[in-house]
């Protein structure tokens, strides 16, 4: 079963895409949608580049090995079911578990380089961009780094001064304008999530 539709989901980070994407899933018929993170793609640690203070900067497009994520992609949107192993970032200890994503009619795919690649990008039919003040953003981000990552307030404060608002306003901004539906995230996407899961549902049904 190929999919029938690409979604692409992208905004700064923190900007609340998983909590979107929950409630997406949430909203719509189980087995009609697929995720597919393009977090999974970054290269291995040692090979990422490192600032002027010798910190990783995982917010350059160089940090992801994107002829495998597009690669995977294209695999998914043709009907294969991917087994990908999922990236831990600094975890050295945390043993990388296998994440199995099946095929599906509807494929979104999220990340904040996912309208920047040129070779994700031409592969969406829809696009959306997640528009969150940048102080919802380091909030989101210090709750997230410090639960799933093992950052501390300092080592979080610093890389989103020094790396994710550099590439926010470098790499991500400037796709806002490719965006076919811009959701303001305020607190709740209760409107947006009802007008995008009745058009999912509406296509699931012409497709039977």
């Amino acid at each position: 079963m190929s999919a029938g539709i690409v979604i692409g989901i992208t905004g700064g980070s923190g900007s609340g895409k998983t909590h979107f994407l929950n409630q997406l899933m949430d909203s719509v018929s189980p087995g009609t949608i697929s995720i597919f993170s393009i977090d999974n793609y970054y290269l291995p640690i040692d090979q990422q580049q490192k600032d002027e203070n010798g910190i990783e900067n995982f917010d350059l497009p160089e940090s992801l090995d994107r002829d495998r994520c597009a690669g995977d992609l294209k695999r998914l949107i043709s009907g294969e079911t991917l087994r990908i192993k999922e990236y831990t970032f600094n975890y050295f200890n945390v043993e990388p578990r296998y994440i199995e994503i099946p095929a599906a009619p509807v494929i979104i795919v999220e990340g904040i380089f996912t309208f920047y690649f040129p070779e994700i990008n031409e592969l969406l039919d829809l696009k959306i961009f997640i528009d969150t003040p940048v102080h919802m953003m380091v909030k989101r981000r210090i709750i997230r780094d410090a639960k799933e990552r093992g950052y501390d307030m300092e080592d979080v404060l610093y890389r989103f001064e020094h790396h994710v608002m550099p590439a926010y306003n470098r790499y991500i901004i400037p796709t806002k304008d490719q965006a076919n539906l811009i959701v303001p995230n305020h607190g709740d996407f209760d409107a947006a999530i009802d007008v995008i899961s009745s058009h999912i549902q509406q296509y699931s049904k012409s497709e039977l």
